[in-house]
C-alpha cells in the first residue's frame, strides 16, 4: 500500500470516528500505531519514519482543524506514555514525564508527533474521548470510561488491523432514572 492509499484510508476512518463519537473541541483523540504492522511486518520490527510522518500529518491536520487535541501513544519501551502539545497538557492538568521517543523506543508515530508538534511534551496518561489503534497497539488504557467499539468501513490501514473506540457518559441511576440521548 502506498502513502496515498494509507492517507485515504486514514481520512475515511478518522472522519467516521469523529462523526459517531461526537468528540468536542478541546477533547483528546488518542492514536496508537505500529508502522511495522502497516507495512505488513511484525510490530516493532520494521519501524518506518516515512509511514509515521504520513500517518501523523494526515490525522493531525484533520484534528487541528476541529480544535481536537491529538495524543500519540508510544510503545511499551516508554511505558505507553504519550506525546501531546504542551497547551493540551497544561489545560487538562496532565502529568508530564521525562522521555523523548525514539524509533526503537517509542515508535515511529511518537517520533513523528514529537518532531511535528510545535511544543511537544510527554505525559503519563490521558482520558481520551475517542481513539484509533492501528496495528493492535493497545490504546484502551487511554480511553475514558465507558469505551464503546466503533465499526468502520475501513478495516485496515495498510496491512495493520484497525480498531477504533469512542466513549460515552456512564449511565447512573436505577429503574426510575431518565437518561438523555447522546
Amino acid at each position: 500500500m502506498d502513502s496515498m492509499e494509507i492517507k485515504d484510508a486514514l481520512i475515511q476512518a478518522v472522519k467516521e470516528l469523529l462523526e459517531v463519537s461526537h468528540i468536542q473541541k478541546g477533547e483528546i483523540f488518542v492514536v496508537g500505531c505500529s508502522t511495522s504492522e502497516i507495512l505488513g511486518k511484525q510490530i516493532g520490527k520494521a519501524t518506518s519514519k516515512e509511514t509515521a510522518v504520513t500517518v501523523y500529518n494526515t490525522i493531525s491536520s484533520i484534528l487541528k482543524e476541529k480544535g481536537i487535541y491529538l495524543a500519540v501513544q508510544g510503545c511499551e519501551h516508554i511505558n505507553r506514555s504519550l506525546v501531546v502539545d504542551r497547551e493540551c497538557a497544561q489545560k487538562l492538568g496532565l502529568s508530564m514525564v521525562n522521555v523523548v521517543p525514539q524509533l526503537n523506543a517509542g515508535g515511529g508515530l511518537a517520533v513523528a508527533a514529537y518532531e511535528g508538534l510545535q511544543d511537544p511534551v510527554m505525559v503519563e496518561e490521558v482520558c481520551a474521548a475517542a481513539g484509533m489503534d492501528i496495528g493492535d497497539t493497545l490504546i484502551g488504557m487511554h480511553i475514558k470510561k465507558v469505551a464503546i467499539p466503533v465499526r468502520s468501513s475501513v478495516k485496515k490501514i495498510g496491512e495493520a488491523h484497525l480498531t477504533m473506540a469512542r466513549s460515552r457518559l456512564k449511565l447512573i441511576g436505577g429503574d426510575r432514572a431518565v437518561h438523555f440521548k447522546e
